[in-house]
């Protein structure tokens, strides 16, 4: 156990936690922040120990089998957990959800069968970039929220994917902002949770993006290696029957 492992450790210990926090009312019953509050400084802060474990393992020279291990499962824990805790609090589209945490587990597994074949596939800086945008997209999610429910209704209808302006709360915010009145906590909310809502469409092209990626290396890496494993194999089993073609005859004709 070092820092970085213990790190990564608690990253795993946190989720359950942001999940209380995000889908009961613990933070305002037993601590009187709005959840809302707590649940984005929690998420940050487990994203946090995210890059702080990476950095300390390569500069103290620490890097473990545990932690390759342990460090892609606390990533994905933390980032399933919140996504899914916002679903329930229809903050966020399930099916959106569901795309980027397939990616996960797909990448996953084709990073288990690469590495059981001794190839190790790195990560892209596509699927960097979608990390980063996924820590975002959450944050915004959260901050946004008014007691863990989304700060629009639209009179009823679901947030449209694409058409925006149509949300009379997101409407009356732009013209607050950018035209007459004051904007307020509820107009900072509305506007906050809109770009956050245009970010999740961000991350779901990058997972997308990212994952074709990771398909195109493993095919190169794995299935090449295979292909070519199985031509020196055949190779290998027709040099002796080459050779004893080759081989003169010791048969005499006789006319």
């Amino acid at each position: 156990m070092n820092l970085p492992n213990t790190l990564t450790i608690s990253r795993i210990f946190i989720v359950p936690l942001l999940v209380v926090v995000l889908l009961t009312p613990f933070s305002e019953n037993w601590l009187g922040v709005p959840r809302h509050i707590l649940g984005v400084l929690i998420f940050l802060a487990a994203a946090l120990t995210d890059y702080l474990d990476g950095h300390f393992a390569r500069s103290r020279d620490q890097v473990s089998r545990l932690g390759k291990l342990l460090d892609p499962i606390a990533d994905k824990l933390l980032i399933s957990a919140a996504l899914i805790s916002l679903v329930e609090n229809r903050l966020a589209p399930a099916w959106a959800v569901v795309i980027i945490v397939g990616r996960e587990f797909a990448v996953s597994g084709l990073r288990s069968i690469a590495a059981s074949d001794g190839v190790v596939i790195a990560a892209s800086k596509m699927g960097k970039f979608k990390m980063l945008a996924q820590v975002v997209t959450v944050a915004l999610l959260i901050v946004s929220s008014a007691s863990g429910r989304p700060p629009v209704e639209n009179f009823g209808q679901p947030f449209p994917a694409i058409q925006f302006w149509t949300v009379p709360q997101l409407r009356a915010a732009l013209w607050h902002l950018f035209g007459s009145g004051a904007t307020t906590a509820d107009d900072w909310r509305v506007l906050l949770y809109t770009l956050g809502r245009a970010m999740l469409w961000v991350v779901v092209l990058s997972a997308c993006v990212s994952m074709y990626g990771y398909f195109r290396a493993f095919y190169q890496a794995v299935v090449g290696r295979r292909e070519s494993n199985l031509e020196t194999e055949r190779a290998k089993r027709l040099e002796p029957q080459a050779a004893t073609a080759q081989q003169p005859s010791n048969k005499i004709s006789l006319s």
